[in-house]
């Protein structure tokens, strides 16, 4: 695969106020499964990272998780700069957009994961 979608999952979590704050790691679990059948239906590699109290959040065919020691920001500008493909950050937060932006990577808002559209990739 080509193309690489890595997301905010804090960030992504947070933009539904549906309860997340209650179970943070379950909120990110349940972000992961829903990140297989997207990473199928739009042919990309899903990068989730996480951070906090979901920490530990385990990967599974189709969604890699890489749980961040310390800012899931940091980790995922540091996970831009090593990948060295096209690559596209799901993320809200301004300064991450423009962090990775510098770097080469798209950006697109939560939506773009939790609607059917594919985001533009690449």
């Amino acid at each position: 695969m080509d193309d690489v979608l890595v997301v905010d999952g804090a960030n992504v979590v947070g933009s539904v106020p549906d309860g997340w704050w209650r179970d943070r790691f379950g909120a990110a679990v349940r972000l992961r499964d829903r990140l297989v059948a997207y990473g199928q239906r739009h042919g990309v590699e899903v990068v989730l990272v996480v951070e906090g109290a979901a920490r530990g959040v385990e990967s599974v065919v189709g969604v890699r998780v890489e749980s961040a020691a310390g800012s899931g920001d940091d980790h995922i500008v540091e996970l831009v700069g090593r990948l060295g493909r096209p690559c596209t950050v799901v993320t809200a937060d301004r300064e991450l957009r423009s962090r990775v932006e510098a770097l080469g990577a798209r950006t697109v808002g939560p939506r773009a994961v939790r609607s059917s559209e594919p985001p533009p990739v690449g």
